[in-house]
């Protein structure tokens, strides 16, 4: 016998059908006389993360929304991840109510504003403001020519008819879904260098989960709590093993065995991609056979190509 029970299924399953952690984001886009308007979103996560000539992330939204209505229309929004602080959400939650316009919520709003970092390094790419304390933002663009959402267009406010989109676009009467290329992420000088430095317990950010209206009085969160460590579980391949996929990558360039040693505890999905990296750099200068010493170099560019980021 079963030691659950069923619980049926239905609209907004997240949150009536489940208890579904989720982060909370504050999504900033722009309106159409060009101020920033601002919307709390949890239905955000990453989408395309490897493999891609790009990086991107995916929000699930009511298509009638100020942030959705923007986003049809200008494609620009950056999302700001706030601290767990009780004053900070209780901000955000004055943000959500359904229906208020721009121009209603915003002058009672209390987040501080400031201009993107993408539009400071070029005047002529409008974009949405950023919020002065967010721990952490990533500024995107809407892939709009995706799943041929590029005919879309804002307007419809009492739900939109179809043909719908699988997966960008309008998606249903009443929903959207949007594909958002990762253009850049900023992150408070505390937390970016615990990231290129190394992260310990006591640097993650005290960043909140929500878990959506479980009533219809109130909006559930948590506070972070101290992080709590699990060691990996390091599984080392065999020399043998990393020497035939290491002979597969190119049919020139060769490596050591104490090259390939210090590939070891790669995991063997990555390991592939991690040999044609030090095929690409050993092309790029001109060598032939890849030492420990020259995988030491190349881990070394990493690490400043990481810090630069």
């Amino acid at each position: 016998m079963s030691s659950f029970e069923n619980l049926r299924v239905v609209d907004n399953f997240y949150q009536t059908s489940l208890f579904f952690p989720m982060p909370t984001v504050i999504i900033s886009t722009l309106c159409e006389d060009g101020t920033t308007s601002l919307g709390p979103y949890s239905l955000v996560q990453p989408y395309y993360v490897a493999g891609k000539d790009y990086y991107a992330m995916l929000l699930c939204c009511r298509n009638s929304s100020n942030t959705a209505q923007n986003i049809l229309r200008n494609g620009k929004c950056a999302l700001n991840f706030i601290d767990d602080k009780p004053s900070t959400f209780k901000e955000a939650v004055k943000l959500s109510w359904p229906g208020d316009k721009p121009e209603e919520k915003m002058p009672k709003c209390n987040f501080r504003l400031e201009t993107s970092l993408l539009q400071e390094e070029n005047p002529d790419d409008i974009r949405p403001m950023v919020l002065s304390d967010a721990i952490e933002v990533i500024e995107c663009t809407w892939m709009r020519e995706l799943d041929g959402a590029d005919t879309d267009l804002p307007g419809e406010l009492n739900g939109y008819e179809g043909p719908y989109h699988d997966f960008n676009g309008i998606t249903s009467k009443f929903g959207a879904h949007f594909i958002l290329r990762v253009d850049k992420i900023l992150m408070k000088k505390k937390y970016r260098d615990a990231i290129i430095n190394g992260v310990r317990a006591q640097d993650f950010p005290p960043l909140p989960v929500d878990y959506g209206y479980r009533d219809s009085k109130n909006f559930w969160f948590h506070r972070k709590r101290r992080m709590r460590a699990e060691l990996l579980q390091m599984r080392k391949a065999s020399l043998e093993s990393v020497r035939y996929a290491a002979d597969r990558v190119d049919d020139k360039i060769k490596f050591t065995d104490e090259a390939l040693m210090t590939v070891l505890a790669v995991p063997r999905v990555f390991l592939p991609l991690v040999l044609k990296g030090c095929v690409a750099w050993a092309q790029e200068n001109g060598v032939e056979l890849i030492t420990a010493e020259h995988m030491q170099i190349i881990n070394d560019k990493r690490a400043k190509e990481k810090k630069k980021k």
